[in-house]
């Protein structure tokens, strides 16, 4: 037999309905086979029913009840309890969460999409931090904008003091304001396009070769499945040839030659069969089929539907690739504290490094981290060693056990007591 079960909020739901159509309780009560006094506690989650009963309410008000309460009230509650969580200083009444998100369900729902926006500008703010710091490409585009600037001002100093000037010079300096004038608004307008995101002309001039890379993997959902038909290569490369400079073409070619070459060592049949015998573990894959445990990460990352987030370092420590996954920020520039089993992993070339790790800001987010690093001589014993580092990353509900804290970077980050911490936050008091 079934257990009785009432999802979260059911009988508000039940309720509204009921209304909605214009009925009364003791109709539909008796349409249902129950009395008007059970409907009623019922409609205000204060009883549970099992699915028989809630299966001839649903017939009377010709609803799936089951379906109409299930996942989304419990979402709904869940989110108010992180959102409670995150309430320094405060004491929600956890225990009447479900009366006040049956009772007020507008401003329940209020409380959650504000509680979830805080959390998306935390992370806006982590990126604009990451990029306003370190990144060489906006750095060339400010520098751009200001020496044009500075070229105007001067030159129309020199118009506006008046005095004897010779016609030929006037002229020169006239044509030196109206060059330097077109320089200035074309360099705002990149510089905008760029911050915009766009990726127009005037943005790609600035987007860093990687970043179309990515952007066009991004578009795509972050799988290149055509490889694993005959001829997919050759269409892939077709889509590639659509980017806007030839460095990233070049890098999307290189990297959709490794892709086809990792297919072809490790189908996707083979890959999730694989997964299932050996309970995802990267390492494990990588043994049974005799693969690198490089390859065996790169494939489960661009998996279709794959939650899995990856991230690609060589020995500088500078990315490669970089895969996100929802609730962890990727700096491209600064700070390496999100980072840490990665590059834990590159100084221990072959060894396995695995972490679980917890997000800083309103809305932390647990993420279990695997990392491993290899190392190849492409010249030999006489050559440089070549090391590369990937990380995986994966979604968790719950952890035991030692969880390591990250942020972004210590100027946003609102960690108290890290040890590693190089700077106050200015989002701590009295920063």
């Amino acid at each position: 037999m079934p257990k009785p079960q009432t999802a979260a909020l059911i009988g508000t739901m039940l309720r509204e309905r009921r209304l909605a159509l214009g009925l009364r309780q003791a109709e539909v009560a008796l349409g249902a086979g129950i009395s008007p006094s059970y409907l009623n506690l019922i409609e205000h989650n204060r009883r549970r029913t099992g699915p028989e009963v809630l299966a001839r309410l649903g017939a009377v008000l010709g609803a799936d009840v089951q379906a109409l309460g299930a996942g989304a009230g419990d979402a709904l509650l869940n989110d108010l309890r992180a959102a409670a969580a995150m309430a320094p200083g405060a004491a929600p009444e956890l225990d009447r969460i479900e009366d006040f998100a049956g009772r007020f369900a507008g401003w329940a729902a209020v409380l959650r999409d504000t509680w979830s926006r805080a959390g998306q500008l935390e992370r806006l703010v982590a990126a604009l931090n990451d990029r306003i710091t370190h990144d060489p490409h906006l750095s060339a585009a400010l520098h751009e904008v200001l020496s044009a600037a500075a070229s105007v001002r001067s030159t129309a100093a020199i118009l506006a003091e008046g005095g004897e000037i010779a016609p030929d010079w006037r002229a020169r300096f006239h044509r030196n304001l109206d060059q330097d004038s077109a320089r200035l608004a074309q360099g705002t307008e990149a510089l905008v396009a760029y911050l915009d995101g766009d990726e127009g002309v005037e943005g790609a001039a600035l987007l860093a070769p990687q970043d179309e890379v990515e952007g066009w993997l991004g578009a795509r959902g972050w799988q290149v499945a055509e490889l694993e038909a005959p001829g997919g290569l050759a269409s892939l490369q077709a889509e590639v040839a659509g980017l806007a400079s030839g460095a990233a073409r070049r890098m999307a070619s290189d990297f959709l030659t490794l892709a086809a070459q990792e297919v072809a060592l490790v189908p996707q049949g083979a890959l999730r069969a694989a997964l299932v015998t050996h309970q995802g573990d990267p390492g494990a894959v990588a043994e049974g089929l005799g693969v690198p445990v490089l390859t065996v990460m790169r494939r489960m990352a661009l998996l279709p539907g794959a939650p899995e987030g990856l991230v690609i370092c060589d020995a500088s420590g500078t990315l490669l690739f970089r895969k996100p996954v929802e609730g962890f920020a990727l700096p491209r520039f600064g700070a390496a504290c999100p980072l840490w089993p990665l590059f834990t992993a590159l100084g221990q070339v072959g060894a396995p490094v695995s972490a679980v790790v917890e997000t800083a800001g309103r809305s932390p987010r647990l993420f279990t981290a695997l990392a491993f690093a290899h190392s190849h001589l492409p010249q030999g014993f006489a050559g440089p060693q070549v090391r590369v580092a990937a990380m995986l990353l994966r979604p968790l509900d719950t952890a035991a056990g030692v969880v390591l804290g990250v942020g972004t970077s210590c100027r946003i980050c609102p960690r108290e007591g890290c040890p590693a911490r190089r700077e106050p936050s200015i989002l701590s008091e009295g920063a």
